[in-house]
């Protein structure tokens, strides 16, 4: 009890100290006051040196990923936030509308909370720092135990920039080292907003905390291929997707629909881009060490593609050049661990007879994990892709394109820029966006009175009076 009284004060502190960064930050504002602070911590981040540092320490610390891979997704998507947000107003009066009688008013949240995933342990604090500081916020991070130190680091950086503007640095901070539950339930049920990327357990929490929480879903990607697909571009796509950081992407390829018609062909297409496909005796192998008692072996997510077959024990004929391994696929659901999340360079492989089979197969898939994220297809027939977002449990479908780089936004397509994808009702989150700057403020409305529009009975109800009677 003591314990979790000292753990309370010390969240309580950092409470206190944001309040009055954020009052002190807001006081006598103007947009340019907000764009600069973004500005600032995306600079902490993509100045050269200290993201090669940064991703170095987050490989280090965590296990996870490759760091020329980390050094890339850090500047990428911060250089695509920060042009998201370049000319958006996020402060003041945002519309005065004489023709509705409304005035929209930009306001602050307040002091964001923001839990944050040991496999993007740069990216996406950054993320969600840039989004809540262009809004007017301050904000306060709960690190996985697991990537801390590179969150500490990473501050240490922002704070040497807000030197520079002369703003307060208790507008950013984190829970102190070492990361415990006790403390992150304070923050989450003090805090006036809560940002949730990670775990399902976090997720869950954050809606049981009283707080008005944002929470994402979990991935588990399944992908088309059907016949009409560039077989080629395809195959190099969904390569470099599934081995770009070892597959800690929440977006990465878990599983691949291929309709038999090009069955082979694209095995052949996989296997020149170094798609390995294990037979049957290999593919126990990776089972039984990739899947162990209901979890995935933390030596072989996030890894090389040398190292788990390493850890499975397998002794690939054609290892030479394998990046990434083909797993075939013997069912869906929880008794086949291959049909959920992996994050590790295996990808599962499914069978279809034709489209309507692969849609089939996709829907099981989904709702077995990974509902309301995304799905991927490789076509040349475009009204696929709107059939299947007529019909798929899922907020995002993602066409011909290598869906990690493009599902949380690419220079290429219309998505913005995100390291948090929601999931909308299927996934069981409150927001089917991708995650942004709109969802770090408030608006207020001046509602003014206007002439009345108010219409008649028969204008509302003659089309169907014509067809069901009165």
């Amino acid at each position: 009890m003591l314990e979790e009284q000292e753990e309370h004060a010390i969240v309580d502190a950092l409470m206190a100290r944001a309040r009055t960064a954020q009052q002190e930050y807001v006081a006598g504002a103007d947009q340019t006051r907000f764009d600069n602070a973004a500005l600032a911590v995306g600079w902490a981040l993509m100045q050269p040196e200290r993201n090669e540092s940064l991703s170095k320490m987050a490989v280090a610390e965590t296990g996870l990923g490759k760091v020329a891979d980390k050094i890339i997704k850090n500047h990428r998507k911060t250089l695509g936030l920060l042009r998201d947000i370049q000319n958006i107003q996020t402060h003041g009066i945002l519309e005065d509308n004489p023709e509705t009688g409304l005035i929209k008013i930009a306001r602050p949240v307040g002091v964001v909370g923001a839990v944050v995933p040991s496999t993007n342990p740069a990216a996406t604090p950054t993320n969600n720092i840039i989004n809540a500081l262009k809004c007017g916020n301050a904000i306060i991070l709960a690190p996985s135990p697991k990537g801390a130190g590179v969150c500490a680091e990473l501050l240490r950086h922002i704070h040497a920039e807000f030197q520079k503007l002369g703003l307060p640095e208790d507008l950013v901070q984190m829970l102190p080292i070492p990361p415990s539950k006790i403390k992150s339930q304070r923050l989450m049920e003090s805090v006036d907003l809560l940002i949730v990327t990670g775990s399902q357990d976090n997720v869950r929490r954050a809606y049981r905390s009283g707080t008005p929480a944002i929470g994402v879903g979990a991935g588990n990607v399944a992908v088309i291929v059907d016949e009409t697909a560039d077989l080629t571009a395809a195959a190099e796509k969904i390569m470099a997707s599934k081995t770009f950081d070892y597959a800690t992407s929440c977006s990465s390829e878990n599983a691949v629909v291929v309709l038999d018609e090009v069955h082979d062909d694209f095995l052949s297409a996989l296997d020149k881009v170094g798609g390995r496909l294990l037979n049957a005796a290999d593919a126990a192998k990776l089972k039984a060490a990739l899947f162990q008692d209901g979890h995935l072996n933390r030596h072989m997510i996030a890894r090389e593609a040398k190292q788990v077959l390493e850890v499975a024990g397998i002794d690939l004929p054609n290892a030479e050049g394998c990046e990434f391994l083909v797993l075939p696929a013997e069912g869906i659901g929880a008794d086949y661990p291959e049909s959920g999340e992996k994050l590790s360079v295996v990808l599962s492989l499914y069978r279809a007879r034709d489209f309507a089979h692969a849609q089939e197969v996709t829907a099981k898939i989904l709702n077995h994990q990974g509902a309301g994220h995304s799905i991927g297809i490789h076509t040349n027939h475009p009204s696929r892709a709107t059939e299947l977002g007529l019909s798929m449990p899922i907020c995002r479908v993602i066409v011909n394109q290598a869906h990690c780089f493009a599902t949380g936004g690419a220079f290429n397509n219309g998505m913005p820029f995100s390291l948090s994808m929601g999931c909308g009702s299927w996934g069981g989150n409150s927001i089917d966006d991708n995650l942004h700057y709109k969802h770090f403020m408030n608006i207020t409305k001046i509602v003014r009175e206007i002439p009345a529009r108010e219409p008649t009975v028969e204008s509302i109800f003659s089309d169907y009076w014509q067809k069901a009677g009165k």
